[in-house]
């Protein structure tokens, strides 16, 4: 885990530190967006500001609003009061009534609105208390003139207790009207300043996003330019390049089939003389019996007459040169057929088809069981994935690997060879083919797959050909083989393929 995060973390910094086009259009989108969080950040606090501004308008209107009801309602209740005086009507009441059944809720209004200032609830308590008086100048008055005492009524109303009350209770109300005013007009301006401040932001934030907008834009643009530049230049380059290609490949390829069919011409013509020296090495070795006849009925009649030079050529020498010719043709055979084994299969056309490898690989241990036994091995064969390609190469290509396994198995220990596989998930197939033999020693691991080269002790049989067929075999199907090995361990064959082999393809990396 920190292993990736490490990786993730020095990637970032190589990309910022390498100047492209990418990492100018990352920093330039970055900054726009910093700019719209910056820009988002302080519309909401502007935003919150402007509502907080505007409820402050909101209680002061309302709080003047109340101020002036209440004042309203007790000069009704004064104007009912005058009414009924004069024209002792109960009808004259009924103003009088609805204030004093309103005034209570108005001055609990008046109260809510202006008990979060101190200097106001003050005023508001004191509206409330002048309220009351002159309410309660009114109901005396009206209790008079309800009870006949009518001259008393008037008399307390030219006392001017009500009239200095009512005047104190405008004043008050006047003062709370200037004093909200003047809030009134200073929240205004502090609303207006911060909506004014909301607009500026965000115009500027959109001005400078254009420009960085612009910016990006023009770096893409002189980008594509650029690229579209570099690729008519690369065209005017490239003029004639598929035809040279195609000739070059051409030239390969005939230069390719040129070097098999010299191949097999060679090992064709040399194949001829090589008969005609087996063949009269077989005749030597009939002359040499038939002396050898010779020189034992010479030894029984007439012993006198043989030469002991003669008889050590007949006896020792010439069968010897014999061996040593025999020895030599036969090898000489084999390296010839494997020069023509190879050069086939360069000609030979691939044929792809799907290929169940489980079932291919069984067969094949199948097939060298007799071995197997015979060296107290066992083959295991997991479950392999299938992949397209061409039966006969893959066939001779794990036949080789499975000889050589068997053929190199340590007889100090039972041998255990498992060829096993997985789907790669890349449109690739890997297989790997594990024994416990021998081993290679890691500077023999590139050696092993060279023509005629081989490793180790040298007590088994065979010219150096099979690795060399097996890589050049996976090469033609678009595979890879590697080896994973160590003295007295074993050793692991790796190889990976295509899983749908292209035949027009195959061969392209001979």
């Amino acid at each position: 885990m920190r292993g990736a995060i490490r990786d993730h973390w020095q990637g970032a910094m190589r990309f910022l530190r390498t100047p492209t086009l990418s990492r100018s259009v990352v920093g330039l989108l970055s900054i726009a967006i910093v700019l719209l969080l910056v820009i988002n950040a302080a519309t909401f606090v502007m935003i919150r500001r402007t509502v907080e501004f505007n409820s402050r308008v909101e209680q002061l209107q309302q709080s003047r609003r109340a101020a002036r009801n209440v004042l309203v309602s007790v000069l009704n209740a004064e104007t009912s009061q005058r009414g009924f005086l004069l024209a002792a009507q109960p009808q004259y009441l009924a103003p009088f009534n609805e204030a004093r059944a309103v005034l209570p809720e108005q001055l609990e209004r008046l109260h809510s609105l202006m008990d979060v200032e101190p200097d106001m609830a003050v005023r508001a308590a004191l509206v409330d208390q002048l309220a009351e008086d002159k309410m309660a100048e009114l109901e005396r008055s009206l209790a008079l003139a309800s009870a006949g005492r009518i001259g008393e009524a008037m008399q307390l109303v030219r006392s001017g207790e009500g009239k200095r009350a009512m005047d104190r209770l405008r004043s008050e109300v006047q003062a709370i009207d200037e004093i909200q005013e003047t809030r009134l007009q200073f929240a205004r301006r502090r609303s207006e300043w911060a909506s004014t401040v909301t607009v500026v932001v965000n115009s500027a934030a959109g001005i400078l996003i254009l420009v960085l907008a612009g910016i990006s834009g023009w770096m893409v643009r002189r980008y594509v330019l650029e690229i579209q530049a570099g690729r008519d230049a690369l065209d005017r380059a490239n003029q004639g390049l598929e035809d040279k290609v195609r000739d070059r490949t051409a030239a390969l390829t005939r230069a390719n089939e040129e070097i098999q069919r010299f191949a097999y011409i060679v090992s064709h013509d040399l194949r001829a003389p090589l008969v005609n020296v087996m063949g009269y090495t077989s005749e030597l070795d009939q002359v040499g019996k038939v002396l050898e006849r010779q020189v034992q009925t010479i030894e029984t009649k007439s012993p006198k007459l043989l030469d002991a030079e003669a008889v050590t050529a007949v006896r020792e020498d010439v069968p010897e040169a014999i061996g040593f010719i025999r020895a030599s043709t036969a090898k000489m055979d084999r390296l010839i057929n494997a020069i023509l084994k190879l050069s086939r299969e360069g000609r030979r056309n691939l044929a792809p088809e799907p290929l169940e490898m489980t079932d291919l690989v069984q067969a094949i241990a199948d097939s060298v069981r007799h071995q197997t036994d015979a060296a107290d091995a066992a083959i295991t064969v997991e479950r392999l994935p299938w992949f397209e390609s061409d039966r006969l190469s893959v066939e001779q290509i794990f036949g080789n690997l499975i000889d050589n396994a068997v053929k190199y198995l340590d007889p100090d220990r039972p041998g255990r060879i498992v060829a096993s596989g997985r789907d790669t998930g890349d449109g690739r197939v890997e297989f790997r083919l594990s024994d416990n033999g021998r081993g290679i020693a890691p500077k023999d691991h590139e050696r092993v797959f060279e023509l005629f080269r081989r490793s180790g002790r040298q007590d088994r049989p065979g010219e150096g050909l099979g690795l060399a067929f097996v890589r050049n075999s996976v090469r033609r199907l678009g595979g890879d083989i590697e080896i994973e090995s160590e003295l007295g361990q074993g050793s692991t064959f790796v190889m990976k393929f295509p899983k749908r082999l292209i035949a027009h393809e195959a061969g392209d990396r001979l």
